[in-house]
């Protein structure tokens, strides 16, 4: 892990650096030092992709007038 993280260029990248990251820290193969900036880098990801998804239902709840209508699966079932 290094020192100076960047930020992710996008939602994809996060989540798949996040993935990446929780690999690494299961494989129980990082020291504490190591574990302890994966464990920084992943609390990173996982705010940028909290606030991305939060910017994103934000943007939804705009589109449809404020309000949230449900996704629907083929023959009209909710999800």
């Amino acid at each position: 892990m290094s020192k100076t993280s960047s930020p992710p260029k996008n939602f994809e990248s996060a989540l798949a650096e996040l993935e990446k990251v929780a690999a690494q820290m299961e494989s129980g193969k990082l020291g504490l030092e190591e574990s302890l900036a994966a464990y920084q880098r992943g609390a990173e990801l996982l705010d940028f992709c909290r606030k991305v998804l939060e910017d994103t239902e934000q943007k939804v709840r705009i589109l449809e007038n404020g309000v949230l209508k449900p996704f629907l699966h083929e023959q009209g079932e909710e999800s």
